[in-house]
């Protein structure tokens, strides 16, 4: 099933327009002119408004597509926290509006594109997450589980797009249950980890500097709602060693030795388990996220990641002997996996039309 977007020339917008009008009427703001930015891979929309507030920003996540309560409370938890969200100035849950704070246009990704310092941003990134370790209300929010059951569904992406992608048909389902098993045992016999408020995608798109402000919240937190209760090394091992964009290997290093000085986990081997075994788990789900957006989806610009990706699964994979199991049977269900499909959309999608059909 394609995602909902929304048209700006359905009548269903007209009406989601007169709704934005109403809420500005209501909070004194209707003369501000909305300036839309540009639309993320969500229903969700953005506006910055022209007026007496113009560091402001209208969000309008539209029921039911959207919900936006969940960014709402971690927010204000993260706030709590002494963290650097948007602050919320006024809101309309039933109706999905929000007005929030205008951190402007210095995301990490920008401020590396053309050139900046990597290791201040990081430094600040990775405080933030020291802060939110450390504090003992960090995991103090509902949220859902980042448990072993998310993570064996994440994985499962893997052979069911990714090996979609690669063969141009589906796998055998005794395959992918071998696959998933393997995931599925060795989740189970890993010592648990501690477990903290996980943002989940927590990489350069997702953070900005925020000048003026010092240590954590000098980083400028964006796209949490999703955030779940997990693994606490898993949004460290995100930033320090992401699928889209990597850092110098000896900042990687320096910015894990402060944080495990810093945030001081309770038992530093298990840690270090956790974060080899999850870059995997990860790499496994994006590889195979990325090739469902491309193919079921219809949405270009990530088959130019999946060489990345497979480079990064691969060297996950072979450094940590307790996943030589999944490596292995990896390399017997897929073995061309290593070798991601061209970076063609439109001959892929082709290529697998009867198959995503019938998914």
């Amino acid at each position: 099933m394609m995602p909902f977007r929304m048209n700006p020339h359905d009548p269903s917008d007209d009406s989601r327009a007169r709704a934005r009008a109403a809420f500005l009427r209501i909070v004194g703001m209707e003369d501000s002119r909305l300036d839309p930015l540009p639309v993320d891979a969500s229903n969700r929309r953005y506006f910055r408004l022209a007026g007496p507030r113009p560091s402001t920003l209208l969000m309008d996540a539209p029921p039911p597509h959207e919900d936006i309560r969940p960014f709402i409370r971690v927010a204000r938890h993260l706030a709590k926290l002494g963290l650097s969200p948007p602050a919320i100035y006024e809101t309309d849950e039933a109706q999905g509006f929000a007005l929030i704070e205008d951190f402007g246009e210095a995301t990490y990704t920008r401020l590396l594109d053309a050139g900046a310092d990597a290791a201040p941003l990081f430094t600040a990134a990775c405080d933030a997450l020291i802060v939110l370790h450390r504090d003992p209300r960090g995991a103090e929010i509902a949220a859902p589980a980042y448990d072993d059951a998310k993570m064996l569904e994440e994985v499962t992406e893997l052979p069911d797009w990714y090996g979609l992608a690669i063969t141009g048909r589906k796998l055998p389902a005794d395959a992918t249950e071998t696959f998933v098993g393997l995931w599925r045992t060795l989740l189970g016999r890993l010592p648990r980890p501690e477990i903290g408020l996980v943002l989940l995608d927590y990489h350069v798109d997702n953070l900005m500097a925020l000048p003026g402000r010092k240590g954590g919240a000098a980083c400028g937190l964006l796209d949490f709602q999703d955030a779940r209760i997990g693994p606490m090394p898993y949004d460290l091992m995100t930033l320090l060693r992401n699928e889209r964009r990597g850092i110098d290997a000896d900042l990687s290093q320096a910015l894990y030795s402060r944080y495990m000085s810093l945030a001081r986990p309770a038992d530093p081997d298990l840690f270090g388990v956790w974060y080899r075994v999850l870059a995997a788990q990860r790499y496994s789900k994006v590889l195979g996220r990325f090739a469902r957006l491309t193919l079921r989806d219809g949405r270009d610009g990530y088959l130019r990641y999946l060489p990345r990706v497979a480079a990064l699964l691969a060297a996950a994979l072979d450094d940590e002997p307790l996943l030589w199991p999944v490596r292995d049977h990896l390399a017997r269900m897929l073995p061309d996996w290593r070798q991601p499909p061209p970076d063609n959309p439109a001959f892929l999608r082709q290529r697998v039309a009867s198959a995503v059909a019938g998914s």
